[in-house]
């Protein structure tokens, strides 16, 4: 049996941790509502991206679309590797650094 005085400690922890839980979930779905609600204004209203013209990607400046690189460790190199770039991953294209890859800014 467990005692009275525990019994209250117990039910009023169970209360408030709840109430925390119940406060956390209802910003969290207020907060992506309002998110969701801003970013669909932006969309709309916002002109696409003048880099990327809106694709939100456009073409490796490092390697120019290559998708490797010439490189060397040394200094004065002696043999020239051709190496992933690194900028691209191998990828050819890079996502657009003035919209983040969105497509407008």
């Amino acid at each position: 049996m467990i005692p009275k005085q525990f019994r209250i400690l117990g039910k009023g922890a169970a209360i408030v941790f709840g109430g925390f839980m119940t406060l956390n979930l209802a910003a969290t779905v207020a907060i992506g509502a309002f998110r969701s609600v801003a970013e669909r204004n932006r969309r709309k209203f916002a002109l696409p991206c003048g880099v990327c013209k809106g694709k939100g990607f456009y073409l490796c400046k490092l390697c120019n679309g290559n998708a490797t690189i010439k490189w060397s460790p040394l200094y004065d190199p002696i043999h020239i590797n051709p190496c992933v770039c690194p900028t691209c991953d191998g990828n050819r294209v890079q996502r657009c650094l003035n919209c983040l890859g969105k497509g407008y800014s």
